[in-house]
């Protein structure tokens, strides 16, 4: 199977070559393409909320354990966690909506302020393939198990982002000596 970053590049290249023969200075063109890049937002909006509805409707208060790893540099030890499910995936959520809401702020600066057109093409796809790949949404809303690859606490994507952190561990060693050795914020004087 085809990694999604391959994909991700392949799409980014193909739209490049794609938004070179659109001719954005019609002013149909140009309301035409923002219109899909905002139908693509609220299609991504409605998938979350949905999902949040999912999450909701489950309630599902297992509880969840892992160890959530220092940032690099920070000079920290790894924080032990204890949440449920249904936390744990409504913090996902968030996240996701976030990462969303940036984008949308990013791309609303691009194309008002500095008047660049071709993004919102790419940006009407990547985002939405992006959602529909999300762990939370195989999960709430295709019904994939949460097993494997979908088991909670997720792993972090390789990239750019996540390089000055470590992994989440869920072993119970990892969980055990973090919460003996983890001291809750307080200073030593």
């Amino acid at each position: 199977m085809v990694s999604a970053q391959v994909t991700n590049l392949v799409i980014i290249l193909g739209m490049m070559q794609v938004s070179k023969r659109v001719p954005f200075d019609n002013p149909d063109v140009l309301l035409g393409v923002r219109i899909a890049y905002a139908v693509s937002n609220l299609l991504i909006l409605g998938v979350y909320l949905y999902v949040q509805s999912v999450i909701n409707r489950k309630k599902d208060m297992t509880t969840l354990k892992y160890v959530e790893p220092a940032t690099m540099g920070s000079g920290e030890e790894p924080r032990p966690v204890t949440t449920t499910v249904m936390e744990y995936d409504k913090q996902q959520l968030r996240q996701l909506m976030k990462s969303q809401m940036m984008g949308v702020g990013m791309m609303g600066v691009m194309h008002l302020y500095f008047q660049y057109t071709n993004p919102l093409l790419i940006q009407s796809i990547l985002p939405l393939k992006g959602a529909f790949e999300s762990n939370l949404v195989k999960i709430h809303l295709f019904g994939k198990p949460a097993t494997g690859d979908l088991q909670r606490p997720f792993k972090a994507a390789a990239g750019f982002m996540n390089m000055g952190q470590g992994e989440i561990k869920s072993d119970k060693a990892s969980i055990e000596s973090a919460e003996k050795n983890y001291r809750g914020g307080v200073k030593e004087e």
